[in-house]
């Protein structure tokens, strides 16, 4: 599902409960009307939203009450900083990867193809507590991400709070590029990218060579 539709669909504080309600248990209309304290007619057209959107989805029981539940798992992430704004939703991985490849990554999974309930349990337990290491293990890399932009933002004279020159020297950190080739790359128009070369260029950040325009090094000064 697109990011921005889910945060749309998300901003209103009752689709929020519904949800919420929903990933404890299966309801018909009544109960999440109760539990809102709301309409019937305004939860139906809330429910009928989220359907839509194929979040959730419903079922009938032998006595023809309609259940709604969450139909899968979805991830939206969002950050805000002084240097862009970002939003993506994801699905889970397919059990099939191999999340011990990560290699900033360290920790042991068990029970994985086990039916004990004790080991289920205590896996739980394991992953719930990993996962909230790496809600924190984000906020740490954000916080992180910021200050290395400041500290870029210093190194090259320019002032704080813009990404835009940080993302044009990484790109040619890689290899010497040309204009049209770092246009490209960080999604600006030539005669921009063209204007911050020259004045990154004025203050001895970068020169242009025959191979396109590089970093200045420290022994080229």
């Amino acid at each position: 599902m697109d990011s921005a539709a889910l945060l749309d669909l998300l901003g209103n504080e009752n689709r929020r409960r519904i949800l919420r309600l929903l990933s404890r248990k299966p309801c018909y209309v009544t109960e999440i009307s109760e539990y809102l304290g709301v309409s019937p007619k305004a939860v139906i057209d809330h429910l009928r939203k989220l359907e839509e959107t194929g979040l959730i989805e419903s079922h009938v029981d032998d006595q023809r009450r309609k259940y709604f539940h969450i139909a899968r798992n979805v991830r939206l992430e969002v950050n805000v900083s002084p240097y862009g704004f970002a939003s993506k939703s994801a699905y889970p991985q397919n059990n099939s990867f191999d999340i011990t490849s990560c290699r900033h990554l360290s920790f042991e999974l068990t029970a994985d193809d086990s039916t004990d309930l004790d080991e289920l349990l205590a896996a739980l337990e394991d992953l719930e507590a990993l996962e909230n290491e790496l809600s924190l293990a984000q906020r740490w890399v954000q916080g992180r991400l910021c200050d290395t932009l400041d500290r870029i933002s210093d190194a090259i004279g320019m002032g704080r709070e813009s990404r835009i020159h940080a993302d044009l020297l990484a790109s040619i950190h890689q290899e010497p590029k040309g204009v049209s080739a770092l246009s490209r790359d960080i999604g600006v128009p030539r005669e921009v990218v063209a204007e911050l070369l020259e004045t990154l260029a004025d203050e001895g950040v970068v020169t242009r060579t025959e191979r396109g325009w590089e970093l200045q090094r420290a022994d080229e000064t």
